[in-house]
């Protein structure tokens, strides 16, 4: 039993080596987002029911570092503010399946065929998505609009989330435009390792370690051989990622291991499309704001869209000839250095920080 903890505890950090100083960046780049993109700039272009609005939001949430937890109260936001629900619906999916930090752990853990694949296909998934729900009549009986005075915060507390106002997507940083630009600078990176690290910190540790129990338990061919043909695997990734609440960088160490274990990139993309987009407590949000025809429309198109890329991917890599699983095995082969196990601590110890610094919010 001890050997196999520690068997499962060192495939998770030989992960978190590899993937720490991008993490790290993909932290920074977030903060620096926040600072100077406020968070009114996405809603002033999001009112019209059309397709530039859908593919504007789309395109908006892709690098915004905000994950499945703190999205919804920005849409519902979004949504109080005057963004048509197909607007609203499509940065409700292009927000938690990319983002600047997955995007980096992408690269850092995949190939980089996959971190060009995975915004591109949160693009092409999120403005189906919300084309699909612009087709959909404006008024459906029994939907619920969102009150004005409980947006912030509100939808992920119905999620369950817990998070806090700032960690859900207030806008707290970048409002005031009195502040000079190193103030902006410094409440971004402020939120970036403070909000935003305890909102994913902690999915992001049971991701490593959910990643290092894969690598010692399953078998190395288990895809390749033991579980159907290509359409099962890429059918199986989304059952198991719509109910399930991961955030895309979280998401990325468990596809990694699945790459190892022969899973396709496609089916790879598959679940890290599915599971930020569309878990359970997403979908009850969705519900109640949207309504049951949209909430219909949200999931097929999520799910559709997803087989589909997903298969796309798997011809793309067939034909250039490229295979993931001995691309990813050569980045966990490299020698770590000083500045990875620098990174990694560091990582960790801003983590546990952030943790413990929203605990102490929460009891006080």
């Amino acid at each position: 039993m001890v050997e196999a903890i520690g068997s499962i505890i060192a495939a998770a950090w030989d992960i978190l080596l590899d993937s720490s100083p991008f993490v790290l960046f993909g932290f920074l780049a977030a903060g620096v987002i926040k600072a100077f993109i406020p968070d009114d700039a996405v809603s002033r272009h999001l009112g019209e029911k059309s397709a530039g609005a859908v593919i504007k939001a789309s395109l908006l949430g892709i690098p915004l570092p905000l994950c499945s937890c703190s999205v919804l109260p920005t849409a519902i936001s979004l949504r109080k503010q005057g963004a048509h629900k197909g607007a609203s619906a499509a940065f409700l999916v292009s927000t938690p399946e990319s983002g600047v930090d997955s995007i980096a752990i992408t690269w850092a853990l995949l190939d980089p065929v996959m971190t060009v694949a995975r915004p591109i296909a949160a693009f092409i998934t999120a403005t189906v998505t919300g084309l699909a729900i612009n087709a959909l009549p404006d008024d459906e009986p029994g939907q619920q609009e969102p009150d004005s005075d409980s947006t912030d915060g509100q939808g992920a507390e119905e999620a369950g989330c817990g998070c806090s106002s700032t960690a859900c997507g207030a806008d707290t940083v970048g409002s005031d435009r009195k502040l000079t630009a190193a103030q902006r600078l410094r409440g971004g990176i402020a939120y970036a390792f403070d909000d935003l690290l305890s909102e994913i910190g902690g999915w992001l540790l049971i991701g490593l370690g959910i990643a290092g129990l894969i690598t010692w338990l399953l078998p190395p061919d288990l895809f390749a051989g033991r579980i159907g043909g290509e359409f099962t695997s890429l059918l199986l990734m989304l059952l198991v990622g719509i109910p399930l609440y991961i955030c895309a960088t979280a998401s990325t160490p468990i596809a990694a291991a699945l790459v190892l274990k022969g899973l396709s990139p496609g089916a790879a993309l598959v679940f890290l499309l599915a599971g930020p987009a569309t878990n359970a407590a997403t979908l009850t949000v969705v519900l109640k704001h949207w309504g049951r025809k949209a909430t219909v429309a949200y999931l097929i198109s999520i799910g559709v869209c997803s087989l589909v890329l997903g298969w796309i991917l798997n011809r793309i890599y067939a034909a250039s000839g490229i295979d993931i699983t001995k691309w990813v095995q050569a980045g966990g082969e490299g020698e770590d250095g000083l500045f990875s196990i620098i990174c990694s601590i560091g990582l960790l110890v801003l983590i546990v920080r952030s943790l413990l610094k929203k605990r102490s919010l929460s009891v006080t």
